[in-house]
């Protein structure tokens, strides 16, 4: 567990090491087939493959990348062809978006584990199941890894914990765990998810309510919590930016006075929460079906 957090060539000797992933992997299996989800054992296991998952699409092996990335579709001679990871183009974006993976493994090996559907259900399981902060932490931010970037990994990813495991309702609980790191996280991981637009009816329906409920009605007080908040604001933005339904969803819960609040307090310790909330306000603006309803 220390050495898998001692950085890329770490991480690098550990996802090569044959066996090692795979053993993890059939541990934790064991552990929630015996009903044991709690033992230290599979935390240890746990916190290892969340940073082993760490900058994964970054530091994938070149014959991943090329098999991952291919384009699924004919492009014309004058488009450029993507990279693995990086460009600002919207076009761009959304078609990565819209490349799926190729088809899963049956029987996935070693690095191919860490994005497979079955690991993401094992994490999924923990989350549910689990009383133990650090292995709850430890799940969340594997997904949250996974679930970050613009390839078509992450937005593969994303789509299976929303629609094929229905991971939102165990996501949700973790917003109201008192364990701040924990909580953080869980927001994080549902900023990730709220990126993909095709995911975000599903994510307003099922935790739009929660995450207002859990805005401070002022600053935080605190680092943790001050970035917690800013977090929420930014999903919030991504869930309604382009849906006033959402919008809509958000003033039914009250959230409005809250971000209000929020975006008024100048202090620099909690600068990056009230940012995150003017941004916000800013984009509910654009809805202009709305304005009257703000106004009051």
């Amino acid at each position: 567990r220390n050495m898998s957090s001692a950085g890329p060539e770490g991480r690098k000797k550990m996802r090569e090491c044959e066996g090692l992933i795979d053993s993890l992997v059939y541990y934790i299996q064991g552990a929630i087939a015996d009903h044991e989800p709690n033992d230290k054992a599979t935390e240890n296991c746990v916190c290892i493959l969340h940073n082993l998952s760490y900058q994964l699409e970054i530091e994938l092996p070149e014959s991943y990348a090329q098999s991952i990335y291919m384009q699924r579709r004919n492009t014309s001679s004058t488009d450029k062809t993507p990279g693995c990871f990086g460009t600002r183009s919207r076009k761009v974006k959304q078609k990565q978006q819209d490349t799926p993976l190729p088809e899963e493994k049956s029987n996935p090996k070693g690095v191919e584990s860490l994005w497979h559907s079955t690991l993401i259900r094992i994490y999924l399981s923990l989350i549910a199941k689990s009383t133990r902060n650090y292995t709850q932490e430890a799940s969340l931010g594997a997904l949250q890894n996974l679930t970050a970037g613009t390839g078509p990994m992450p937005f593969a990813v994303a789509r299976a914990v929303v629609q094929k495991a229905n991971g939102l309702p165990g996501i949700r609980a973790m917003l109201h765990v008192s364990h701040p790191a924990v909580k953080k996280t869980a927001v994080s991981l549902l900023r990730n998810l709220s990126r993909n637009t095709s995911l975000q009816s599903d994510i307003a329906r099922e935790v739009l309510p929660d995450l207002v409920s859990i805005l401070p009605e002022c600053a935080p007080g605190s680092d943790v919590a001050c970035e917690t908040t800013a977090s929420i604001c930014y999903t919030l933005f991504n869930l309604t930016q382009s849906s006033s339904h959402n919008a809509r969803l958000l003033l039914s819960a009250h959230g409005l006075p809250k971000v209000i609040a929020i975006s008024m307090n100048d202090s620099n310790m909690f600068s990056k929460a009230s940012r995150a909330a003017s941004v916000f306000l800013y984009s509910l603006w654009s809805h202009t079906d709305l304005h009257s309803a703000y106004k009051k």
